[in-house]
This record gives C-alpha cells, sequence and structure tokens, in this order.
C-alpha cells in the first residue's frame, strides 16, 4: 500500500500541474481576447454619421448609407440607384459584411444595375439585438425582404456568399415572382446536402461555432491572431481592416455567431423556379462540395441552372475577383436579355 500510494504522488503532482497550466493558458486567452476588443466603439460611431436613405431612394448618391427598416438600422452600400436598369440586392457571409461586394458592385452599377448591398443582422451596430432567438433564419429574410421594400425593389437579381447564400436560397424559394434570378456562392442549395447524407449530421465546426463564448475568445484571443493569419489570409487589406474594426467591437462577434446557434430546419428552402448560377471552389469544406451534393443539385432546381467550379477555397471573390463577377454579370445579362425589371 505504501508504495503504492508513492508511486501515485509523482502522477497526482503531475495532473495537478497540467490542470494549473490548462488554467493558466485558458485564463491568458480569455484575457487576451478581452483586450482585444474596442470600447470606443470607432465603427458604430463611424457608422451614425453616415446619412439615412433619402425618401426617394433614386435621388440617394453612391456610398454608404443608414437605412431603417423593422426597427433596426443596417449599414448599405449603395451604387447606380439613380440607373433604369434591373435591381441587384447582395447579402454578405461570415465573417464578413457588404465590403466584399466592392468589385460587384462597380461592375454592375457601371451596367445599369441598381445595386444595394447592406451589412446583416448583428453585423450592423445599430442592427445587433441581444437574444439568440433575433437571429432566427425567418428573421434574416425577412430583413433582406425589408430592405428590399425600403429601396423599391418590387423585383430584383439576387446574390449572396457563405451565409448570405442560406439567406437567399430561403428567400428565392419563397418569393417566385419578385427574385429574377439568384446566384450562390460558395453554399449550395440545402436540399442537396442533406439529401446527400446517409445521415445527416451537423458539421463540426458548425458544432463549435454554437458554444456560448468559446469561438468569440479563441478568434479574438492574442490580438486576432487567427481572424488576421487564418480566416482573412489572402484577403485584400482594405477589407480586413473594415472586418477587424466590426469584430473587435463588443457583442459583435456574438451577435455573428447567434446566426450559427439558433436552427430552424422546419425553414430549408423548398425547389427554385428562377434561373440560378452557383459558382464553387474544389477546396472548400468537403461537406458543401462533394460529387454526391452536385449530383442531388438538379433535384431542388426547377429552372435554368449554371454550375461554375474554381480552383478555389470558400473565399471566391476573394480569390478569383475577376472571374467570379465575369461570371456573375454574364449570368445577369442573360436574365436581364429575357425579363423586365
Amino acid at each position: 500500500m505504501g508504495n503504492r500510494t508513492n508511486r501515485g504522488s509523482p502522477l497526482r503532482k503531475l495532473s495537478l500541474i497540467l490542470a494549473l497550466v490548462l488554467v493558466g493558458v485558458l485564463a491568458v486567452t480569455f484575457v487576451s481576447a478581452r483586450m482585444s476588443l474596442n470600447p470606443d466603439l470607432p465603427h458604430a460611431y463611424k457608422t451614425r454619421t453616415l446619412p439615412f436613405l433619402t425618401e426617394d431612394p433614386s435621388q440617394q448618391p453612391d456610398g454608404l448609407v443608414q437605412v431603417r427598416v423593422k426597427g433596426l438600422v443596417f449599414r448599405a452600400r449603395v451604387a447606380g440607384l439613380e440607373n433604369l436598369g434591373p435591381n441587384l440586392l447582395l447579402l454578405h457571409g461570415f465573417p464578413e459584411t457588404s465590403i466584399m461586394w466592392d468589385r460587384l458592385i462597380a461592375a454592375a452599377s457601371e451596367s445599369g444595375f441598381r445595386v444595394v448591398a447592406f451589412d446583416q443582422r448583428g453585423y450592423s451596430p445599430d442592427a445587433r439585438p441581444e437574444s439568440v432567438e433575433d437571429y432566427a433564419l425567418p428573421e434574416l429574410v425577412d430583413d433582406a425582404r425589408a430592405v428590399a421594400d425600403r429601396f423599391g425593389f418590387e423585383r430584383f437579381h439576387l446574390a449572396g456568399h457563405d451565409w448570405g447564400s442560406v439567406v437567399g436560397w430561403n428567400l428565392t424559394s419563397r418569393e417566385p415572382d419578385r427574385v429574377l434570378s439568384w446566384t450562390s456562392l460558395s453554399i449550395p442549395h440545402l436540399g442537396a446536402v442533406i439529401s446527400s447524407q446517409e445521415n445527416p449530421t451537423t458539421p463540426a465546426y458548425i458544432k463549435f461555432f454554437q458554444q456560448p463564448g468559446i469561438p468569440e475568445t479563441l478568434l479574438l484571443a492574442f490580438d486576432q491572431l487567427f481572424l488576421k493569419r487564418v480566416a482573412f489570409s489572402g484577403i485584400d487589406p482594405a477589407h480586413v481592416d473594415e472586418y477587424l474594426d466590426v469584430f473587435t467591437e463588443p457583442g459583435a462577434l456574438t451577435a455573428a455567431f447567434n446566426w450559427y446557434r439558433v436552427t430552424r430546419p422546419d425553414y430549408w428552402p423548398g425547389k427554385i423556379r428562377q434561373p440560378v448560377l452557383y459558382i464553387w471552389g474544389n477546396r472548400d469544406m468537403p461537406v458543401f462540395v462533394n460529387p454526391k451534393v452536385q449530383a442531388a443539385h438538379p433535384n431542388f432546381l426547377l429552372g435554368p441552372f449554371e454550375s461554375i467550379e474554381l480552383s478555389a477555397g470558400h473565399w471566391l471573390i476573394e480569390e478569383q475577383p475577376d472571374r467570379v463577377v465575369d461570371a456573375i454579370m454574364t449570368h445577369l445579362r442573360r436574365q436581364t436579355d429575357s425579363t423586365s425589371m
């Protein structure tokens, strides 16, 4: 008995040391994440100095504006609202803002489109409710619908990336007479994803993002090391500056992760009748990019469908901006040739 106790003591001491080291690492990580936050809220204050959308949107100059809908205020990039051409609404993904669309905004407005790209719920400083339930997919879809209403977009073309694609697939399926065409970057129709799996499960990264507090801490820790070196690697520095301005505001990353924390499996999109362009990178996440998903896609798309594969990862418009913008503009022009605004 005495020998077993003596042999056990070093193990207990080692376990205690390891536990203390782990607690220390967690404490340092948490403190460094808190220190990464900017309590002065420069992005929020800058946003609140922007002009509000004019009563007549066609008189609104190009640039950034504030848009009040549903008791919330969204920041939006607008261009070409004086044009007589078709309307185009753009939905960004995670963890981005409307600046991701800057090249497409310029190309589309120069081609006669009236373009709006807004920072969605949680990303706009004054559209950041605290309740997790406020980020349920029906609310996000209705935000896009309400913004379109405010700009007088009775009918419009729609494009989205990442979570913006999730919103866009749902809005497109629910507004067949209003959404003229749909372009999805990276994210396929979720019906194709689910039907291609023998035992559908939530991807591990989404389960991680759903944990309260943990993903925010890791992304902000050590001077936003993960965001700067991994998430935003290779992205336009001007875009990165804006993203960091947004996500270092207290509560901003939590709001962005709240999109993952509310699941509504009964709200997945139905079948799509409008023309669809799907652009995907063959180095993207396997759960979304695999032969079974591609084969299942036509089961959910009843109208014209074009799929473009790029040698790229998830950040398509950042990695291959000319290729992506050209493909979207070709798609939009093709639709406008056969439809009216």
